[in-house]
């Protein structure tokens, strides 16, 4: 997985990558939902409580699985912003 590249970028693969390096106890359940729904990057960042409520992942975990989730989003919107400013500036 390539933390340079954009989370929204990411394939299923890369998602899998994350899921086993973050919550490596959750990957039996989440390995094959994954695989099953074609969860990339752009959905990945979509999941809420109840998706990962839906896909069998325990309450406690939910909410480290929901907090990981958020700093990707917040990661996204960086690089979103730095985007939008490089090509504001560019010459």
């Amino acid at each position: 997985m390539d933390l340079s590249k954009r989370v929204s970028l990411w394939s299923v693969e890369e998602v899998l990558d994350w899921v086993q390096e973050q919550h490596p106890d959750q990957v039996g359940v989440l390995h094959k939902a994954i695989i099953k729904h074609d969860i990339s990057g752009r959905a990945l960042l979509r999941l809420k409580e109840h998706h990962l409520e839906l896909l069998g992942v325990d309450a406690e975990e939910q909410q480290q699985i929901l907090q990981d989730l958020l700093l990707l989003r917040v990661q996204e919107e960086v690089s979103e912003l730095a985007d939008i400013c490089s090509e504001c500036f560019s010459p």
